[in-house]
């Protein structure tokens, strides 16, 4: 995973629990799901992300001399 893909990932997931907390704040249902939403979307590409770091490591250990 590159480093910004991590950074993106993170903000995306702060700004998720920012809009969730607000939701929270102000009884605003809609804003909440919408934080929890961009969280589940971050988790979903950091897991791709290391679904492609995984397999990188596996192609590189079998084409090592």
């Amino acid at each position: 995973m590159s480093f910004t893909d991590k950074i993106r990932n993170k903000a995306e997931n702060a700004t998720g629990v920012a809009k969730e907390k607000a939701g929270e704040a102000t009884g605003d249902n809609e804003l909440r799901a919408e934080g929890k939403a961009e969280q589940s979307k971050a988790s979903l590409k950091d897991a791709g992300e290391k679904v492609k770091d995984a397999a990188s490591n596996v192609k590189d250990a079998f084409t090592r001399d």
